[in-house]
């Protein structure tokens, strides 16, 4: 019988050989981890390993005007679904959202803000892969698994991403707010917390 430790598993990946040493190679699909299930697991002090948060900043933009109040319109992207988003899903769409507003309203002239944290922590029993590893990665059923990464659990009506800004840039704000959508596991929706006032006709 042959040792699952001295095993070498030849795998094709996109048109490339790759040898591993019986580990997964592809990133497991969002829709494994996007249902909330069981109890929260996030306490970091009693498991290793636990990968680096993803998300580089949670502020962007003019962040002392937002405090002071100093823009008069607040636009909010809110989850329809209870769900959870991984780190990696959060910084996407942190990414595409600042850019978006940013080339329309300048550096100064909006503040974006992620409003949820990824304190859940993914676990995953890695097997390996391809043919013929069946027979050497069966596997413990309901295995407690490594960590993999960390997701954000997020609620029904839960704010995800907001933006502060001026009336002359909502388009671009919703615009922003639509693309970073596209990113998250869950449909979501747009509402103008404040300034809907500076908004006729456009609300």
């Amino acid at each position: 019988m042959i040792s699952s430790q001295t095993f070498v598993l030849t795998i094709k990946y996109r048109g490339s050989v790759a040898r591993q040493r019986g580990e997964y190679v592809a990133r497991k699909p969002a829709k494994m981890y996007r249902q909330v299930k069981g109890q929260s697991f996030t306490r970091r002090e009693y498991t290793g390993g636990v990968p680096n948060n993803r998300i580089l900043r949670y502020f962007m933009g003019n962040r002392k005007a937002a405090e002071a109040g100093d823009f008069p319109i607040v636009v909010e992207l809110t989850s329809d679904n209870a769900c959870q988003i991984r780190d990696s899903a959060l910084e996407s769409a942190r990414q595409v959202a600042n850019a978006t507003i940013r080339n329309s309203a300048g550096v100064d002239g909006y503040a974006l803000r992620i409003h949820v944290y990824p304190h859940q922590i993914l676990r995953e029993n890695k097997q390996a892969t391809g043919a013929g590893a069946d027979r050497v990665s069966q596997g413990m059923r309901q295995a407690f698994g490594k960590n993999v990464g960390t997701a954000a659990r997020v609620l029904r009506g839960q704010t995800i991403v907001s933006i502060h800004l001026n009336p002359e840039n909502y388009d671009a704000a919703r615009d922003a707010l639509r693309k970073a959508s596209c990113k998250f596991p869950t449909p979501c929706s747009q509402r103008v917390v404040r300034g809907a006032e500076h908004l006729k006709g456009k609300v």
